[in-house]
C-alpha cells in the first residue's frame, strides 16, 4: 500500500507544480513548436520514470533497434494495464501522441499534458467521430507525430488473452504509409490491476516487432492486417512469458 500512496502523491504533486511548465510550454509553443514537443516529452518521461522507479518496476526491453528512429511510426500493441502507457511511452524516441478514451479529458492538467503530447481522444460510441479521430492520427503521423493505439479498444481483463483487434486502428498506418511496429507487453497488469489496490515490484517484458508497411501489401492482405498483427504479439507474448 505504501508504494501506491507514494505513487499518488507524486502524481498529483507533479501535476499542480507543472501548472507553470504548462504556461511556459504553451508560451514556447507559440514560437517553435518543435521545440515544445522536444521539451514536453523529456518532461513527462522523466515523471513516467519516476513513477515506474517508485512502482519497482523492472523493464526489459528487446528488438528496439526495430524501431525507425529518423521516421513517425505506428504502434500497435497489446493493452492490459494503465502502466502500458508509461513502459511504453519513456521508450519512444521522437514526439508521440497516444489514442486515449475521450473520458480522460475529464481530468484538468492530466489532459492538457496529454494534448501537449499529442494525444486523441476517441468515442469509443461513436463511430463516425472515431473515424474523424483516427484521421486526425493519420495527419498528426504525416507532421512527423508518432501514434500509439491498443486496437483492443480497452484494457483486457482477461490474462493472456487477446481481445480482437479493431481494424479501423490500422488507417493511421495505410494512409500515411507509415511503418507498423508492433508491441508486445508482458505482466504489466502483476504491477497493479491483478492486486488493487496494492502495487507491488514486477518484472515487464516489452519486445518491439519488426517494421509492417501496409503499401507493400495486396488488398486482401491488408484487409486481415488486424489479425496479422494480433499473430505476431500472441506468438512473442507466449514466447516471452518464459522470461517474466
Amino acid at each position: 500500500m505504501i508504494r501506491f500512496i507514494i505513487l499518488a502523491l507524486f502524481v498529483l504533486l507533479f501535476l499542480i507544480c507543472s501548472i507553470p511548465l504548462l504556461i511556459t510550454e504553451h508560451i514556447i509553443g507559440k514560437f517553435s513548436i518543435d521545440a515544445k514537443n522536444r521539451r514536453s516529452l523529456a518532461i513527462v518521461n522523466w515523471a513516467f520514470r519516476v513513477c515506474l522507479f517508485i512502482t519497482g518496476t523492472k523493464i526489459t526491453v528487446i528488438g528496439e533497434e526495430n524501431v525507425p528512429k529518423d521516421q513517425a511510426v505506428l504502434y500497435i500493441g497489446n493493452h492490459r494495464s494503465y502502466f502500458d502507457i508509461l513502459i511504453t511511452y519513456v521508450r519512444v524516441p521522437r514526439p508521440t501522441g497516444y489514442i486515449a478514451k475521450k473520458e480522460m479529458l475529464r481530468y484538468p492538467l492530466l489532459r492538457d499534458w496529454m494534448r501537449y503530447l499529442h494525444c486523441l481522444f476517441l468515442d469509443r460510441n461513436d463511430i463516425k467521430q472515431g473515424m474523424k479521430t483516427i484521421m486526425q492520427g493519420v495527419e498528426e503521423v504525416k507532421s512527423g507525430i508518432s501514434v500509439c493505439i491498443f486496437p483492443e479498444g480497452t484494457r483486457n481483463k482477461v490474462n493472456d488473452t487477446f481481445l480482437p483487434f479493431h481494424e479501423g486502428s490500422f488507417k493511421i498506418a495505410e494512409k500515411s504509409g507509415c511503418a507498423i511496429i508492433p508491441m508486445t507487453i508482458n505482466n504489466t497488469a502483476d504491477i497493479w490491476e491483478d492486486h488493487l489496490p496494492f502495487i507491488k515490484k514486477t518484472h515487464v517484458i516489452l519486445e518491439y516487432g519488426k517494421p509492417i508497411y501496409m503499401n507493400e501489401m495486396s488488398r486482401e492482405e491488408k484487409k486481415g492486417i488486424g489479425v496479422k498483427v494480433q499473430a505476431i504479439i500472441r506468438e512473442t507474448y507466449f514466447k516471452n512469458k518464459e522470461l517474466v
